[in-house]
């Protein structure tokens, strides 16, 4: 099962992969005709009720495959406003081709008496589209669901929430719906046959993370500051270059707001890093346990805190992250000591843990060199953690134990000190953005390694995980776009 936005991913995905969306729709096209068919007798009239978006077409796909009906298309709206390139194609593909087509827009024209169809496809609007049906759309759909006519809609009944079956308005009452690539997790309410029709979309397209990802982030025109984001990074005492770097990427990823708290003896050098940054000190030269109870306050202001990076591992400072997690409810980011306290500590906060493969087995993880095995056991390890794990390799295996993504950027000039906190703070910083800790995880792994693709091209195996941070915001646009 899958949900309309992840959908949405996965589509862009196997473009990239290869699959065009021309493709996709024609096969999408073809599975609608199959069910025409199964439902229609030869000669019957099928008319086609197609939306200006990719749903309508794909039914203008369906009309060329059904030689053996008397079809008609029906486009609602006028044809230089269809909304995307490829549905416009098909239009004129149907035009071109002399199949019966023709437009309406006022739903005053919609007379579905002059047009005495055996069988309606309904392919107005897609699982894309929530929210009341408008005009002609609302009228189209009362007069279909009051006619004595079998309706077949294409992925999602127009009007209905594809996610969670419910409809604002008006929506189309289907008798079948074909939906595509996966199940859709509001259908299972609706009374209507559900076909899920196989068109083509690699498993990769949902494995690996890739540029359809990035549809998880967006950001409000009318946000203020502090909208997008604001990330407390805990670290630094025996290691000043890592929170900085955590804190620079976090900033680099899009968090309007970005917080360091360190020991007072490295607070200076820190801030020296950038100006960018809200540097503030706690006494003493290492995190200890009475700083426990300042943090948290600290933290609860936030909108998630990145723990560990350059914290070292000392007994007072592990006995601290403990109790600190102990304490938190919210979002975190744990990464390079600080995960060995992860498996004992009872916490209530959403955690995302980002060890190396090493790190993994001292958290009593186990891990093997092949990533289909690998991403097995991170999942199973997740799941005991009730965490999510973002686990670093040459394949990233992430995973909450539910689901598992891969991400397969990067290079092995990475294995330089530090990109891990690059990589640690660019997760806090989409931790704050992106509801789902799986997603602003794997998102993260990809922006990470595409960053450090980015610096390899320029300095080879001679990169250093400075070169990151800047390279993070073109790592996070789509190579599209």
């Amino acid at each position: 099962m899958i949900s309309s936005e992840r959908m949405a991913m996965v589509d862009r995905n196997a473009a990239a992969l290869g699959v065009s969306t021309e493709q996709l729709m024609e096969s999408s096209g073809n599975a609608v005709a199959r069910a025409v068919g199964e439902r229609a007798a030869p000669d019957d009239r099928v008319l086609l009720v197609c939306g200006r978006g990719n749903n309508g077409g794909d039914a203008m796909v369906t009309a060329r495959f059904l030689d053996e009906f008397e079809t008609e298309a029906l486009l609602l709206g006028r044809p230089e406003t269809i909304r995307t390139d490829i549905a416009r194609e098909n239009w004129d593909a149907l035009v071109e081709s002399d199949l019966p087509a023709r437009t309406i827009t006022d739903s005053r024209e919609f007379d579905l008496d002059e047009y005495g169809p055996d069988l309606v496809v309904d392919a107005m609007l897609g699982t894309g589209v929530t929210g009341a049906l408008r005009e002609p759309e609302a009228t189209v759909a009362r007069r279909l669901n009051a006619a004595d006519v079998p309706i077949v809609s294409v992925d999602v009944p127009s009007g209905v929430d594809a996610d969670t079956g419910e409809a604002a308005g008006t929506a189309v009452d289907a008798d079948a719906v074909v939906t595509f690539h996966d199940d859709k997790p509001g259908l299972a309410s609706l009374d209507c046959d559900v076909t899920v029709a196989d068109i083509g979309i690699p498993d990769a397209a949902e494995t690996f993370v890739g540029p359809g990802d990035l549809l998880a982030l967006g950001r409000d025109a009318d946000s203020h500051k502090g909208d997008n984001g604001e990330v407390l990074v805990v670290g630094g005492g025996p290691y000043t270059g890592a929170p900085a770097l955590a804190a620079r990427a976090a900033l680099r990823a899009g968090a309007d707001l970005v917080r360091v708290a360190c020991p007072v003896p490295v607070a200076r050098e820190i801030q020296g890093y950038g100006p960018d940054l809200i540097v503030r000190g706690f006494d003493g030269d290492r995190l200890a346990p009475r700083h426990v109870a300042d943090l948290l306050d600290r933290a609860a202001d936030q909108d998630t805190a990145v723990f560990g990076p350059g914290l070292g591992s000392d007994d007072a400072t592990l006995e601290a992250v403990a109790e600190f997690l102990a304490g938190y409810d919210g979002r975190a980011v744990v990464d390079a000591d600080a995960l060995q306290v992860v498996p004992e500590v009872d916490t209530e906060a959403e955690l995302i843990c980002t060890p190396h493969q090493g790190e993994l087995r001292t958290m009593g993880g186990e891990t093997a060199r092949d990533w289909r095995e690998r991403a097995d056991l991170v999942r199973e390890f997740a799941g005991e953690l009730g965490h999510t794990l973002l686990v670093k390799g040459r394949h990233d295996v992430i995973s909450d134990g539910a689901e598992t993504r891969v991400g397969r950027t990067g290079n092995p000039g990475m294995t330089v000190g530090g990109t891990g906190d690059v990589l640690a703070g660019v997760t806090g910083a989409l931790a704050a953005q992106v509801d789902s800790s799986l997603q602003a995880a794997a998102l993260a792994a990809w922006a990470n390694g595409r960053a450090g693709d980015a610096a390899a091209d320029e300095f080879g195996d001679g990169l250093a995980a400075s070169d990151l941070p800047d390279r993070i915001p073109q790592a996070l646009r789509d190579e599209g776009e």
